[in-house]
């Protein structure tokens, strides 16, 4: 599996966002350290999918990120991303790691240290864990597992975990110190006005 980046950002392609000018400006920032998770909405077609996958993954290339299309693993396979992620209405672990071969990336979503350990057995590259806190940017999510939550899922596995759910930079010294490897975010980055200055940030905070 290529080295995985410890910054985490989920394209936000939701009306009167811009995902490709978030996602370079971010990039001239963290560079490789940076993994982008191409998330569209339920709505969007598949073409639409690839369309933005395809220009994501071209943008990546020259800093030496990782490209990841989250659901969709057709699509990711289709533009030649690194791998993918899938939540828990998606295909199972196992069928998704059949579908994307042995040496993608995947990952997948949990909460509890039972479902990590079973998404790690059945092939999962790292897991993306939360949310940790209460974050309106996708409905429908369970309650925060807060740090605590975090770290009984580090406990219980040993690969990468990425904390999700409304994380700022403010947010990421407690997430580390509960054995997060790094953070995943949608509006900390998207919806800055300087989304390069919050990318740094996240960065800053994630390296100290």
């Amino acid at each position: 599996m290529p080295s995985l980046g410890r910054l985490h950002l989920i394209t936000d392609t939701r009306p009167g966002r811009d995902p490709l000018a978030v996602v370079r400006a971010a990039l001239t920032v963290a560079r490789a350290d940076l993994v982008v998770q191409v998330r569209v909405e339920d709505s969007a077609t598949d073409r639409e999918t690839y369309e933005l996958a395809r220009q994501v993954l071209a943008l990546c290339r020259p800093y030496g990120a990782t490209c990841l299309v989250n659901d969709r693993l057709h699509v990711a396979l289709a533009v030649g991303a690194a791998g993918g992620h899938i939540g828990a209405d998606d295909l199972p672990v196992a069928a998704a790691r059949r579908v994307l071969g042995p040496t993608a990336v995947l990952g997948a979503t949990a909460r509890a240290p039972g479902t990590a350990s079973a998404a790690v057995a059945a092939g999962a590259s790292y897991l993306g864990v939360g949310p940790c806190h209460a974050t309106t940017t996708k409905p429908g999510l369970p309650d925060p597992i807060g740090p605590a939550g975090v770290r009984a899922v580090v406990d219980a596995v040993d690969v990468p975990v990425i904390a999700i759910g409304a994380v700022t930079a403010d947010r990421v010294p407690a997430l580390r110190a509960a054995g997060a490897y790094g953070v995943a975010v949608v509006g900390a980055i998207s919806a800055a006005t300087d989304p390069a200055h919050a990318t740094a940030e996240l960065i800053e905070a994630l390296t100290c």
